[in-house]
């Protein structure tokens, strides 16, 4: 029975999880549990200290002989260096049945309570001197409000030295501007537990206001009622002055480029906008809710040209790097109009010198640059003008100098011809002075046209009937020539008030150019239409050689010809056409591509029905 009390006895000391050995006077262990095994390991009939200590002299803390002399147990707290841990220990005797005595001793394990205590001092010293020497203000109050406890920045915040003197202020009335702000204060952090950046007035000792913000928690008392609230204060008036100022400097930079007359725009290396002046709306037709953070520049710029822009900032030909001083650009607006303007952009950096966005300024020209071609049009006209009085006092002079003599020439040889028999070689001779006599006659006569057309009475004229005429004429040539003719004439032309041969001589010379520029042959076409019931259009067009761009703007000046041989022409042709069109109230227009031929546009004003 006592031997079974004794198992029991063993097996619940093993079920125990503090170590527990016996030893005798002599320090031989005589019993340890499992829990006491497995921390120092198998140590019966060994010296206790080689067992704990694992030295061969007794532990330092050792309270062996203390317990054996007075029979008391003793408690002390030891520190196990190989094991790195530390344990609570208890000392104390044991009656043993034949009158001796041995000693229990228990090692509970407390390192983890240790090391939770050294945190808790550790952080209860970082608290202190976190509250001691914090920049911002900390405060401890009370629900009634009172501070109960304040850091020394705090008292500098609020401008105090004494901090009895603080301490006694009623916050509601003595700290805050409006008391009502104490209450809304007090209702958001108990509601929510926790307040952050609350912003308010609050006085210093000398009455100047400050502005604060107050992030703090609710303080409970042991039966969980609220008994006040702890937190920091951060004083940021400087702040909001500087807000203030720095507001009022970018709602003037704004209002600068509001009212900037010029299109401001600007977008972030992605290309999204990020700014869109009124300007901008109006010159290119896109409001700014439907462009800033919704579309790319790219979808305004025309294709391809932001990529172009950016590679021309970073380079340091168009004005410096990360500039472009001004480049021409065609934008098209929302409603696909094109827009005329100059450009100019720079690259934005930030304090390390990266890109951080892009700028630009668009300058609307297109009404400049349209009046610009009125007046050069203008110029042109008056140009003209003084051409054709030019031309107009010159050629009087050469009728005036070569009508008589050239008319005595012919009138001579045409008697010498009457002398001289037909089959004579000298008689063909004649012949061919009369037919060179005879075309000079001929262009002293255009010249004669240009400088003073004919005044024939102007009638009314169908176009149709006067293009027909001139293909009948002309019948024979095409077939010898190789030219095949299209016609697409308007059934129902109208009529044209007109001079019917100056009509003539018009259509005439551009067929004949016509000819001259395809000598193997091509098609002519020829075509009418009626623009509304105001003018009529005529078109003639060749499959020739065509006309250089650079001759196309040049075609109806005066003595200006593309013809190589100067027998065929002195370029009068086509410059009387274009005064005998606009003196008729039209105008005439040529559009070609060298080796694709060419096309003459004539319009005539018709004439309207009463």
């Amino acid at each position: 029975m006592a031997e079974n009390s004794i198992t029991r006895l063993m097996d619940a000391m093993d079920a125990l999880e503090d170590g527990i050995y016996i030893v005798g006077k002599d320090w031989i262990v005589e019993y340890m549990n499992k829990a006491m095994v497995n921390l120092f390991g198998e140590g019966i009939g060994r010296k206790c200290y080689e067992v704990i200590h694992r030295e061969d002299s007794i532990c330092p803390w050792c309270c062996h002989s203390e317990v054996f002399e007075t029979g008391e147990e003793r408690h002390s707290e030891v520190f196990i260096p190989h094991l790195e841990r530390s344990f609570s220990l208890v000392e104390l005797p044991v009656a043993n049945k034949d009158g001796t005595r041995s000693l229990l001793a228990i090692y509970r394990d407390i390192t983890h309570s240790k090391q939770q205590e050294a945190r808790l001092k550790s952080s209860e010293e970082r608290y202190k001197r976190l509250f001691e020497y914090v920049g911002c203000g900390v405060f401890i109050s009370t629900k009634q409000g009172r501070f109960l406890d304040v850091n020394p920045a705090l008292l500098k915040i609020l401008g105090y030295t004494d901090k009895k003197e603080l301490l006694s202020l009623d916050l509601a009335t003595e700290i805050f501007v409006r008391p009502e702000d104490r209450k809304t204060y007090q209702q958001i952090v108990e509601k929510q537990g926790s307040v952050v950046d609350y912003e308010v007035e609050w006085k210093k000792k000398d009455g100047k206001i400050i502005q604060v913000l107050i992030t703090s928690i609710v303080r409970y008392d042991a039966d969980g009622n609220i008994e006040g609230y702890e937190g920091i204060v951060v004083d940021h008036s400087e702040r909001k002055r500087i807000e203030h100022k720095m507001q009022e400097a970018i709602d003037f930079l704004d209002k600068t480029i509001q009212c900037s007359p010029n299109a401001i725009m600007a977008a972030d290396l992605k290309g999204n906008v990020i700014i869109w002046n009124s300007s901008a709306e109006k010159i290119l037709g896109y409001k700014a809710e439907d462009v800033i953070g919704k579309i790319t520049i790219d979808n305004v710029y025309p294709e391809g040209m932001a990529r172009t822009i950016m590679k021309m900032m970073r380079s340091p030909d168009y004005g410096g790097k990360g500039i472009l001083s001004t480049y021409p650009v065609l934008f098209k607006t929302k409603s696909g109009e094109d827009i005329e303007g100059n450009l100019s952009a720079s690259i934005l950096y930030d304090d390390q010198g990266r890109e951080i966005a892009s700028v630009g300024i668009l300058v609307d020209i297109s009404e400049q640059l349209n009046t610009e071609r009125t007046l050069s049009k203008t110029r042109q006209q008056l140009l003209n003008s003084e051409k054709l009085a030019a031309m107009g006092r010159l050629t009087s002079q050469i009728a005036h100098e070569l009508n008589n003599p050239l008319f005595g020439i012919m009138n001579t040889l045409e008697l010498m011809k009457t002398e001289i028999p037909p089959a004579n070689k000298r008689r063909k001779l004649l012949d061919m002075s009369i037919s060179e006599i005879e075309r000079l006659a001929d262009m002293l006569k255009k010249m004669l046209s240009f400088s003073k057309p004919d005044q024939e009475d102007k009638v009314e004229v169908n176009i149709n009937t006067v293009l027909e005429d001139i293909l009948l004429f002309y019948e024979k040539r095409f077939k010898e020539n190789s030219v095949k003719v299209k016609t697409a004439f308007c059934p129902d032309p109208g009529v044209v008030m007109a001079s019917r041969d100056q009509l003539r001589q018009v259509f005439i010379n551009i067929i004949s150019n016509a000819m001259d520029a395809m000598p193997d042959g091509g098609r002519l076409s020829l075509s009418t239409r009626t623009l509304g019931h105001q003018a009529m259009e005529i078109t003639i067009s060749d499959t020739g050689i065509g006309i250089e761009e650079s001759d196309s703007e040049k075609i109806f000046d005066s003595f200006f010809t593309t013809k190589k041989d100067s027998v065929k022409g002195v370029g009068l042709g086509l410059s009387v056409c274009y005064g005998f069109i606009k003196e008729h109230g039209g105008d005439i227009k040529v559009n070609s591509r060298p080796g694709e031929g060419a096309a003459f546009i004539v319009s005539l004003p018709l004439v309207q029905s009463s």
